[in-house]
């Protein structure tokens, strides 16, 4: 049995569909399980509430062999590390109540790094993943750079001005990897009962790619101009506490950015095992198109 935590969310919500392909006993933990597909809902053991809940984790992983653990964002949390590390003690407590043998772990590149401990998200999910590491469970960390679907979130504003937005210098190459891949890999290691220990396993998309790298890319996707626009750090942190966020939650955004601009998810080398398949443009095609698209017809069809 594996249990998959966040099944709602980007990546595991496409990690469900291919253990189900697989034909694999899944069990799922959901805060609203109306959010979950029919399919879903009709194949999975479906355990209502949220992962961060001790006696929910005490039922999902009773009889289970392997968990996937993914922290799901919490805008309103009064910490980063409120966030990772105590959202995760319940569940800490449950792999050595229940016995887990296995568990796969979303977290961020820069372990080693002296950046690290300034990354704001970055260091809340190492700090995570220690104290998981903690119980003696094997576990593979699944090391992660950004998303590109992180991009998708400005979908209006590139359909509506063109342009895109970060606080990362647009020259700078670096790995980007699409969510679909992250939840292949994740599922290799969730169907293989054969491994043991604990490492990280790096996830870095299958090239470098810089923000004015992936405007022209969009240019050419969209057949209009895109551009990207570097933005203060400042400014992209009063975003965060405008959305709604607490004041540290938006503050570790702007920390996990401005140590991904001194080169934070450089720090680990690229290979042909840690390269994934889905280029930037084929993630274009398929999923911001569609997305850029959809706000047009929004408009059209209000």
């Amino acid at each position: 049995m594996i249990v998959v935590t966040a099944p709602t969310g980007l990546i595991g919500r496409q990690l469900v569909q291919i253990l189900l392909r697989a034909d694999a006993p899944i069990r799922v933990i959901a805060r609203d399980p109306s959010h979950l597909p029919d399919e879903v809902r009709s194949r999975a053991e479906v355990i209502n509430g949220s992962h961060g809940d001790a006696g929910v984790v005490s039922r999902a992983f009773d009889g289970a062999d392997a968990v996937f653990w993914l922290v799901p964002p919490d805008p309103k949390a009064v910490s980063v590390m409120a966030a990772y590390v105590d959202f995760t003690r319940p569940a800490v407590a449950a792999l050595d109540e229940h016995g887990i043998k296995r568990v796969v772990s979303i977290t961020a590149l820069g372990r080693g790094s002296p950046l690290a401990g300034r990354a704001g998200y970055v260091a809340g999910s190492l700090a995570m993943d220690d104290l998981i590491a903690g119980t003696g469970v094997a576990l593979r960390s699944l090391a992660m750079p950004s998303f590109m679907d992180n991009i998708a979130r400005q979908a209006g504003t590139i359909q509506e001005h063109g342009k895109f937005f970060l606080p990362i210098a647009g020259d700078l190459k670096l790995p980007s990897v699409a969510t679909r891949d992250i939840a292949a890999v994740a599922t290799r290691w969730l169907l293989d009962d054969s491994w043991t220990g604990q490492s990280e396993v790096p996830v870095l998309g299958p090239e470098d790619i810089s923000f004015n790298d992936m405007a022209e890319i969009l240019s050419d996707v969209l057949g209009k101009p895109v551009i990207y626009e570097q933005i203060r750090l400042d400014a992209y942190n009063a975003r965060f506490v405008q959305f709604g966020m607490t004041a540290a939650m938006a503050r570790g955004m702007a920390d996990m950015a401005w140590a991904k601009d001194q080169g934070l998810d450089l720090t680990v080398p690229r290979t042909v095992e840690n390269s994934t398949p889905t280029s930037f443009r084929q993630w274009c095609e398929d999923t911001l198109k569609p997305a850029v698209l959809g706000q047009v017809n929004q408009r059209i069809h209000p």
